[in-house]
């Protein structure tokens, strides 16, 4: 068991890497793939439904969390997910080179989404029981911040490399090579963490299957036995609802061809925007977002600023689609609003769920079905997408995106606040 003397570990060793951790598989299977089978010849509303459907793990993993307790802590699941990811993504690289490599790669993806499921479940957990109210609400914006650097490593120097290794040695082998650095990336990061997480203790309470179920059924009855908490379920689903159809789409729009409606980018230049434009935006209104909410609290003025934030950004898609402008800089300047919103306003999200959620008996358990709604939220608007977008085309897509944004502001002013202590 990973037990021992209690030792005090400052949050800078662990929060960065462990959330870094987070991003990296979520966003590889939510956006970068996306790319990927975009240059591999596949169409966008195959790409859109199945890099959308493969994210369900991230829904259903609180229906796996009490069984983790059954065995070592919290920690050892954190580090060896890390791990077993990144040999997933090793198998990924190898699948690319198979004539069935659509088929096979979406299966190894979804065996890479359980582990990174099951990895935010037991990081969730040792967050939530190694800090309190104050430095949880401190630390949310880091999380964030670690959480975007990963994005915009997946989403923008990952794929700036694949567009440059394109060029050399053809898609195929291009992504190949990059599902290796995912791969050694991952590895590292187990490695680290085994020793920077803090140990906690093993847990006490689930010895067996059975007593596993009647704590799985416990934690579900309690759960939607919480006050008000379908108000708090709609806050959790409607929040993301336009950005888990613009976030799917954008990058298939940077990429398809001005004549149907795109801005006709190449891989190497949706890397820069992601990656130079996107990445200094993203980090700045996370951390900002973090200290914001540390010093105000989660009160209805706070949450519906966080609220517009994340979502009036989304105009600048818009004004993208109508214009379809050819200078990078404007792009580039949409792409830093948009960021730096995301980067700001999903904190909200976060924050709400770990204080307005969670707290109880199942904390760790109620977190996480918290944030597996969350994800749902992001998943089924993710899968109609390609749909949507095929059938109105990126002009009216994204004008319809702004009106997607409504219900987010409708809920966020209802959605009833418990204050925190």
């Amino acid at each position: 068991m990973e037990q021992g003397a209690k030792k005090y570990i400052h949050p800078a060793q662990w929060v960065p890497s462990t959330w870094f951790a987070m991003g990296l598989p979520f966003v590889a299977l939510a956006t970068s793939s996306a790319i990927m089978y975009k240059n591999m010849g596949i169409s966008d509303a195959q790409i859109a439904f199945w890099t959308s459907l493969i994210m369900l793990p991230w829904t259903l993993k609180p229906l796996w969390g009490p069984f983790l307790e059954m065995y070592k802590t919290r920690k050892f699941f954190v580090y060896t997910t890390q791990i077993l990811t990144g040999c997933l993504f090793a198998l990924v690289a190898l699948s690319l080179q198979l004539d069935h490599f659509f088929a096979v790669s979406i299966g190894l993806l979804a065996l890479i989404a359980f582990s990174g499921a099951t990895h935010d479940t037991a990081a969730d957990g040792v967050y939530l029981n190694e800090m309190d109210v104050k430095q949880q609400a401190q630390y949310v914006g880091w999380q964030g911040a670690c959480y975007n650097i990963a994005k915009v490593l997946s989403g923008g120097v990952l794929v700036y490399l694949a567009g440059e290794l394109e060029k050399k040695y053809g898609v195929t082998t291009a992504w190949s090579i990059v599902m290796f650095v995912y791969a050694g990336i991952m590895v590292v990061l187990g490695i680290y963490n085994r020793s920077a997480i803090p140990n906690g203790i093993a847990s006490t309470s689930v010895h067996s299957l059975k007593e596993g179920f009647a704590t799985l059924k416990d934690v579900i009855i309690s759960f939607f036995q919480k006050e008000k908490i379908w108000f708090g379920l709609c806050f959790i689903v409607l929040y993301r609802f336009a950005e888990g159809q613009a976030i799917k789409i954008t990058p298939l729009f940077f990429k398809a061809a001005r004549t149907e409606g795109g801005l006709g980018l190449s891989t190497s230049q949706i890397g820069v925007l992601y990656g130079v434009f996107g990445a200094a935006a993203f980090v700045l209104g996370s951390i900002a977002a973090g200290y914001f909410v540390s010093n105000k609290g989660l009160t209805r003025k706070t949450l519906m600023i966080l609220c517009t934030f994340f979502n009036v950004p989304f105009m600048a898609y818009a004004y993208l689609a109508i214009t379809q402008p050819e200078t990078v800089y404007i792009i580039g300047a949409a792409v830093a609003i948009e960021y730096f919103g995301y980067g700001f306003g999903f904190v909200g999200l976060i924050l709400f769920i770990m204080q307005q959620i969670a707290p109880g008996k199942y904390k760790m358990a109620h977190y996480a079905f918290g944030s597996g709604l969350m994800n749902l939220g992001f998943m089924i608007p993710s899968m109609i997408s390609g749909f949507v977008s095929d059938y109105l085309g990126y002009k009216e897509f994204f004008i319809w995106v702004l009106i997607a944004t409504i219900p987010a502001f409708i809920i966020t002013w209802l959605v009833p606040l418990k204050k925190m202590e």
